[in-house]
């Protein structure tokens, strides 16, 4: 796995982080996580057109994790994420958005936040995770979790911007009502860690026949 930072006004060179799902690193918002999942798929032999052995197809999934109090929540969303079968846990050399791009086959957002939903629909790229969704190719899933202030998500703004996300082929995982942790209550939490591995596994399987377990 390997974090990289994109805080609003802060740039830092890419950084390694290898995840090991006993025991892993806090990450802080504005990282991108890459995991990989596998599934069997079958390969044909030269020498006999008839066989067909099981090889592993590996799957990428790449995490953005933006400025949200939900980012408290990407330890366990990771942890649940390697329990799909075959996950990896470690990538040796940094990359760039481009090279992201052309990594993953998926694009998790979780969560995104008010101030990165914005740029998103406007189509502003200054940092790496919305560089990434701004040079992101189309025809592979991008998922992404709202997570801001009841009052924030409230804002007529926020359903416009949502919409134009939708419209791009982005696919919403709906925020929740629950009280949040300013003290207010109602929508905009991220949805819960189950919900969102499930959405991933089933969008994995639509795309690419990912085997569920």
């Amino acid at each position: 796995m390997q974090p990289l930072t994109s805080r609003d006004g802060h740039s830092e060179q890419p950084r390694h982080l290898i995840l090991n799902p006993d025991s892993f690193m806090e990450p802080r918002p504005g990282r991108l996580l890459e995991l990989e999942a596998t599934r069997p798929h079958m390969e044909p032999k030269a020498s006999c057109p008839t066989a067909a052995p099981l090889v592993e197809r590996k799957f990428h999934v790449l995490v953005g994790v933006t400025g949200s109090v939900a980012a408290l929540k990407s330890p366990l969303l990771v942890s649940k994420l390697l329990d799909i079968p075959g996950m990896w846990k470690s990538r040796s050399d940094p990359v760039l958005h481009i090279d992201l791009r052309r990594w993953a086959d998926l694009l998790l957002v979780a969560p995104l936040d008010a101030n990165t939903l914005g740029k998103v629909a406007s189509g502003i790229c200054d940092n790496l995770l919305t560089c990434v969704i701004r040079a992101w190719d189309r025809s592979k899933p991008l998922l992404f979790c709202p997570a801001m202030n009841t009052a924030m998500w409230e804002h007529p703004i926020t359903a416009q911007q949502v919409d134009q996300l939708k419209a791009f082929g982005y696919v919403e995982i709906p925020c929740v009502a629950k009280k949040l942790v300013c003290g207010d209550e109602g929508l905009g939490a991220m949805a819960e860690v189950g919900t969102i591995v499930d959405k991933v596994k089933e969008v994995l399987f639509q795309h690419s026949g990912f085997q569920q377990s």
